[in-house]
């Protein structure tokens, strides 16, 4: 009977503590973790979990010091064709306009989407706004046959799932 050799992989980062680290460290790890979701997001990917979603929008967000609407545009398998950052808004607050959503996911032939924006104040909790923007905007891709599967609303700490409390 022949032996199974197994070779270890030596994680380098086991046991790393923030603590333990400089600013400039810290900063590349954190574009270090970036590049890897987005590797994982890129196009003709498989979104496979909301938690792998959310981790992905709270790394990408997290230093954005205003408000930034975007969307995550998949196909009918939901595999991931673009992401795109389509607003920018001031510390409180961004304009998103539906026709310019729709006109993106007609773009890239989108057969569903997910919406992401961030929270500057580091608060994940959805507003009644972001409530009826979510419906005008899942009311407007109706009409052209394009599901919206969930809204994230990201702050650097937590982050917030529409489809998870029941809102879309």
């Amino acid at each position: 009977m022949k032996k199974e050799t197994v070779t270890v992989v030596d994680d380098r980062f086991n046991g790393l503590k923030p603590s333990e680290l400089n600013e400039q460290e810290k900063r590349s790890i954190v574009t270090l973790a970036t590049n890897v979701l987005a590797f994982k997001f890129r196009s003709g990917r498989v979104l496979s979990s909301p938690e792998e979603t959310r981790t992905y929008l709270r790394l990408k967000l997290a230093d954005y010091r205003n408000e930034v609407f975007g969307c995550l545009f998949l196909n009918n398998r939901h595999r991931v064709i673009a992401l795109r950052e389509l607003f920018q808004g001031t510390i409180d607050g961004a304009s998103v306009h539906p026709r310019v959503v729709v006109q993106q996911a007609l773009d890239v032939n989108a057969a569903a989407t997910v919406f992401f924006h961030n929270h500057p104040s580091g608060v994940a909790e959805p507003s009644r706004a972001d409530e009826m923007l979510t419906r005008r905007l899942r009311d407007a891709l109706a009409l052209v046959d394009v599901r919206v599967l969930d809204h994230f609303v990201v702050s650097g700490g937590e982050s917030v799932s529409f489809a998870e409390r029941g809102l879309i």
